[in-house]
């Protein structure tokens, strides 16, 4: 009789687990990235801007052979980020630090990376140094409608126009939904974290104030605000005039939820400078990702991608990011950001 009951037992608990496997929810997977790319330049010397040192006989001795290396050590990262959630990899990917689109089409014309069939939004920024932003994204989750440049009319301690990288927005169907997405790279610390706030201050309120506008006109509109900030989750920048926060209990109606936040107070960051951390390279939303019981995509987690072999393991930069160049001698590295990207899910 025992035996009977114990099979009786044995058996509703596998009707059971059947029962809940058959109601368990499937959903699709979305990779949303960035990767501040660290100096992807051509070795052609472009007189119109500072990039000799980027040249065969520059400083750094950036010769045909390095640029091939570069090409493919970022290659490798790139064809990694995602493919633990899905074989498609990132859907869409914001860059920083790349000289022109000519260098984004041979990245993409990589090996690993041709067969995914990526595609890029990019327009000439004004920087001095000739480096801009852009836009990757995958034709099979993403169909462009519109972008452009927002200009960032810094001025410098002269009163004359000081050119920086432009805000890239773009806009269009991601997998079907209307999406909204900003791609930055802030203006640097140079000369003091204090004394250059106001100029990411401003490169923040020419994104805020298209944000706005979208916000305007669609409350619910899905905005997500990715780049190399050269400011940390807690910077004014950030968190004043974004008005993003990580608190899921603050966010405004036309605020941005900032993941990055605990990462950055525990410690954990995308580079590394002076024997401490910072986490510039982040990826915000709007509240429409928020609510995971929705028919559209929902934010479920935030991550850095930082590989074994992506870490310097010897020497001053020991635990940091595996870079391109120390100063102007070639490392044979990646890069000196870590990549970060955001899980959506959508129930099929």
């Amino acid at each position: 009789m025992q035996k009977i009951v114990k099979y009786l037992i044995i058996a509703t608990l596998a009707l059971g687990l059947q029962s809940a496997n058959a109601q368990e929810k499937q959903y699709k997977a979305g990779i949303v990235a960035f990767y501040n790319l660290e100096n992807l330049f051509d070795t052609i010397n472009q007189p119109e801007v500072n990039d000799e040192d980027f040249t065969p006989t520059g400083a750094n001795l950036y010769t045909g052979n390095v640029y091939l290396d570069k090409l493919s050590k970022l290659e490798s990262v790139l064809s990694l980020i995602g493919t633990d959630i899905t074989p498609d990899g990132f859907s869409v990917l914001g860059v920083a630090e790349i000289e022109n689109i000519t260098v984004l089409q041979d990245l993409i014309n990589q090996p690993k990376l041709k067969p995914r069939g990526y595609k890029i939004v990019h327009y000439d920024s004004p920087d001095k140094r000739g480096i801009d932003v852009a836009f990757i994204y995958n034709p099979k989750y993403f169909k462009v409608l519109y972008s452009e440049p927002l200009f960032v009319p810094l001025k410098g301690d002269d009163g004359l126009p000081y050119f920086t990288r432009d805000v890239l927005y773009v806009y269009g169907m991601y997998d079907g939904e209307p999406m909204h997405f900003f791609i930055n790279h802030w203006p640097s610390r140079r000369n003091g974290e204090e004394a250059s706030a106001p100029n990411r201050a401003l490169a923040a309120s020419v994104a805020k104030a298209k944000i706005d506008s979208i916000n305007a006109a669609d409350p619910n509109a899905k905005i997500i605000l990715m780049g190399d900030l050269n400011d940390d989750p807690v910077s004014p920048s950030v968190t004043k005039t974004l008005g993003a926060t990580g608190d899921l209990n603050k966010i405004k109606d036309n605020g941005l939820y900032n993941p990055w936040v605990k990462y950055y107070k525990d410690g954990i960051g995308t580079l590394a400078y002076g024997d401490a951390w910072n986490l510039f390279d982040q990826i915000m939303m709007s509240n429409a990702f928020l609510n995971k019981d929705q028919k559209g995509f929902f934010f479920q987690k935030a991550n850095i991608f930082s590989k074994e072999f992506m870490i310097q393991k010897t020497g001053r930069y020991k635990g940091y990011p595996l870079r391109t160049y120390d100063y102007s001698i070639y490392q044979g590295g990646y890069s000196d950001h870590f990549p970060t990207y955001l899980l959506l899910l959508k129930e099929k």
